[in-house]
């Protein structure tokens, strides 16, 4: 527990923080507070004047407005990890990574060679209905050369990205072309989906893969769950791996369709009572019996936490994986009229059975960003047993199973980290971008053949031959990558799956990638193998 002191001073802070960005929000809140009144316009003057004699005195030139930004993160730090302060800039970008559109030309590249490639133009955009391919090489964007000038993602989504109705102008090289083709380009809305992909693992289990909680992800979830449902399923694995998480609605609707009517589902506890919300379920839902399996790992954190730990609570689900991120705190976003944007914590949330999941954040920020790597020094990602687990914060499930609160969800069944295959030599081919050029250059060229293969043929019958693996090591040659026959050796199996899922994605998108890419996921196959498992949940 903080000492009145602490208190003190993070209401200092916050306070400071606040009436910078807020103004005179801030200061209708507290007006008729004497106390808080004095306290806030003693130190809020002092650091009016700080920054006023800066402005006149200081000897070099400064920017007020990024003194201003300055003051408001670090006092932002001072509170927990997830309160922030967003600029105008970045809080644009964000807004449309969780509202699941973006305004542009409808693209997904990579730069090799200091070259943008087009890896795909995205179904429905501009840049398809004019013809642009994948495999086309952007040289000049208006009247700007980009390729071979040291070009960032960041440089290329600033100039390729804009308001709808307004245009670009694109020059692309194409294979078989000596002249540049020209594009002019008005940008449009581009749809992103958070359900990557969607399928039956076999007659009876069907599999959906979600990568964050954005606007769209619950209506995107039911199309895909009424489709494996119109396929007879009648097991499903829900994969939350990797999903950072987004908004808390989306999640408590996803979770709606698994419970039966009125069951706790998450509720929150923050310091005003507005803040103090419980959800449970109704009595709609597709999918209230099915034998239910959800992937989690340390890359899975907020909304989808509160899927897995609902459902795990409830004893709905069997949890499978490693650790979840451990984050249990609940941020408002407050528009500051600029376009910036403060997302401050209000609350914190607790799944049914009364745990917060939210890991310890009283080190620095550094050691609380890092703690993904000390589970590996402490051994947590190989071995069950060198779990970080707060054995004070024991609660029991509808069933009456042991859970722990504390630092994320723990599983109910532990897989290790796979790195039987790894070795530096597959790290360098990634990192050089090497298997994802090979992949689009390979796939460009034969798509008419592998088209004509068809999709659940190339899942089932195709092979990446010892031909593609010396182009490959051709191509990582040209890249300065230099071969190692050992590391090769102990990696050629899961190059070759990386290789045949980059093609396919290529090809049929994500319905091309998962199906591959899955076959070679440690989590994934360990569950398939889980169902009896889990039904022993369900008639616990």
């Amino acid at each position: 527990m903080q000492n009145p002191r602490a208190n003190q001073t993070n209401k200092l802070l916050l306070y400071i923080s606040l009436s910078i960005s807020l103004g005179v929000l801030i200061g209708t809140q507290i007006t008729g507070i004497d106390a808080e009144k004095t306290f806030f316009n003693k130190n809020f003057n002092k650091l009016k004047k700080i920054i006023s004699y800066i402005d006149e005195n200081y000897v070099d030139e400064v920017s007020e407005d990024k003194m201003v930004e300055t003051v408001i993160e670090e006092m932002l730090a001072k509170l927990d990890p997830h309160s922030s302060y967003i600029n105008a800039e970045n809080s644009a970008y964000m807004n449309a990574q969780l509202q699941g559109n973006f305004d542009g030309i409808g693209i997904e590249f990579n730069i090799f060679h200091d070259t943008i490639n087009v890896i795909s133009p995205l179904s429905g955009g501009p840049s398809e209905k004019l013809g642009i391919k994948s495999g086309d090489k952007i040289i000049r964007v208006n009247e700007d050369i980009v390729a071979g000038v040291g070009m960032k993602n960041s440089d290329v989504v600033k100039r390729l990205r804009g308001p709808k109705g307004s245009s670009v102008a694109v020059y692309i090289q194409r294979h078989g072309r000596k002249e540049l083709l020209k594009f002019s380009i008005e940008r449009d809305v581009i749809p992103q989906y958070s359900v990557d992909a969607h399928y039956m693992v076999d007659d009876e289990i069907g599999y959906i893969k979600i990568s964050r909680f954005s606007a769209t992800t619950f209506k995107e979830f039911k199309v895909a769950l009424e489709a494996l449902n119109q396929m007879n399923m009648s097991k499903l694995i829900l994969d939350l791996t990797g999903n950072p998480g987004g908004y808390m609605g989306r999640a408590i609707s996803m979770v709606d369709e698994f419970l039966e009517e009125n069951k706790m589902i998450v509720y929150t506890k923050g310091k005003q009572d507005r803040f103090n919300n419980t959800h449970r379920s109704t009595p709609r839902g597709t999918f209230k019996k099915g034998a239910l399996i959800v992937l989690v790992d340390e890359g899975s954190a907020s909304a989808s936490e509160i899927v897995a730990g609902a459902l795990q609570d409830h004893d709905r689900a069997l949890i499978v994986g490693r650790r979840t991120f451990g984050k249990g705190l609940v941020q408002m976003p407050i528009d500051l009229g600029d376009g910036s944007q403060l997302r401050l914590t209000i609350s914190r949330y607790y799944t049914p059975s009364g745990r917060c999941i939210q890991k310890p954040y009283e080190n620095t920020p550094t050691e609380y960003r890092e703690e993904y790597f000390e589970r590996f020094a402490n051994g947590e990602m190989f071995v069950k047993d060198s779990m970080q687990i707060n054995d004070t914060l024991i609660y029991k499930t509808e069933n009456g199973r042991t859970v722990h609160g504390g630092g994320g969800i723990v599983p109910d069944y532990f897989v290790p980290y796979d790195t039987s295959h790894n070795s530096a030599y597959l790290n360098a081919l990634f990192t050089s971008n090497t298997l994802a050029e090979y992949a689009l250059s390979y796939a460009t060229t034969n798509e008419k053949y592998l088209k004509e293969l068809g999709l659940q043929k190339f899942i089932s019958d195709y092979q990446i031959s010892t031909q593609q693996l010396r182009e490959i090591q051709l191509q990582a040659d040209k890249n300065g990558i230099i071969f190692n026959p050992s590391q090769f050796k102990l990696s050629k199996e899961r190059m070759q799956l990386l290789i045949k899922a980059y093609i396919g994605r290529r090809i049929w998108k994500s319905e091309g990638f998962y199906p591959v890419y899955n076959n070679g996921d440690e989590i994934f196959m360990h569950a398939k193998t889980l169902f009896e498992l889990a039904d022993s949940l369900i008639s616990y």
